[in-house]
């Protein structure tokens, strides 16, 4: 793969709790001259964003952002809220506790709620893999393809770890025909990025990857 067509792949990402306004433009302005897929930042600057860039950016941002464990309604809301403020794309964060213990109707009940919510929004769901066994992991990949979700995505960036290729070919062994799969955290790394596109991934969440490409390439 051409390096510099993993852009094209880069969902470009700001999630820091402390990331300022000026850190947002920066990081769009970028997003727009190098046409990344989209750019993924808080929900607080949806509306904002939308405002100032209009078309020329597509927006991604994060809900039950990092832990996962708040409650079904106020996820739906922040849903609601986000798609109303000009987002386009959601990434949504599983109940690792219920997860965790095995309450799978719970979980397949949370997630098809939340799908509603999109309605033709794309939805990514993040398992955040660095917390369960191969089992769960399994068991989450036939849940996100039986809510019609469009995406599988790896990790948050704020847990314990992040995408691994192991956790990329078991996706592809355990997910449906329709799903796609997102690597994010701890790609950090032009060599990364192309590892995880050439293994199958639609899309990599990375803040690393564009400023390296653009380096080393001159852009």
């Amino acid at each position: 793969m051409d390096e510099k067509e993993i852009l094209k792949l880069i969902d470009h990402t700001q999630l820091q709790a402390d990331a300022t306004w000026e850190d947002i433009v920066s990081l769009c302005d970028d997003a727009v001259k190098y046409k990344t897929a989209t750019v993924c930042i808080p929900p607080t600057y949806l509306k904002r964003v939308h405002d100032k860039y209009g078309d020329d950016l597509k927006l991604c941002t994060v809900i039950g952002f990092p832990l996962g464990y708040s409650c079904t309604a106020a996820k739906v809301v922040e849903a609601q809220e986000a798609i109303k403020d000009g987002a386009e794309e959601i990434d949504t964060v599983v109940n690792v506790s219920d997860v965790k213990n095995h309450r799978y109707d719970e979980v397949k009940k949370e997630l098809e709620e939340i799908r509603k919510a999109c309605g033709d929004k794309l939805l990514k769901v993040i398992i955040e893999t660095c917390y369960l066994t191969e089992d769960e992991k399994k068991e989450l990949c036939k849940i996100v393809t039986d809510v019609k979700a469009d995406y599988i995505k790896t990790s948050t960036g704020f847990g314990s770890a992040g995408a691994t290729l192991e956790d990329i070919e078991l996706f592809k062994k355990n997910i449906g025909p329709d799903v796609k799969i997102k690597a994010a955290g701890g790609i950090r790394t032009i060599e990364d990025a192309v590892a995880y596109a050439e293994a199958g991934c639609s899309r990599i969440g990375s803040s690393k990857v564009l400023p390296l490409v653009v380096k080393k390439y001159g852009l």
